[in-house]
């Protein structure tokens, strides 16, 4: 029997109440222009524009 639970935390929690955890975009996407995100069971695609802006849709 497997005792995980079914939804893990998030790995990037910030440690305290009212903190935002900054990540440089370079570090998501990694060269590409389009990256899938899952999040809660759905899917997300974070992509960059030809204007170099962020688009995250569902």
């Amino acid at each position: 029997m497997n005792s995980q639970p079914k939804n893990p935390p998030p790995a990037n929690i910030a440690p305290n109440p009212g903190t935002v955890t900054r990540l440089e975009s370079g570090e998501i996407l990694k060269g590409a222009n389009t990256v899938e995100i899952e999040h809660a069971g759905q899917r997300y695609l974070l992509r960059v524009t030809r204007e170099n802006k962020l688009i995250l849709t569902k």
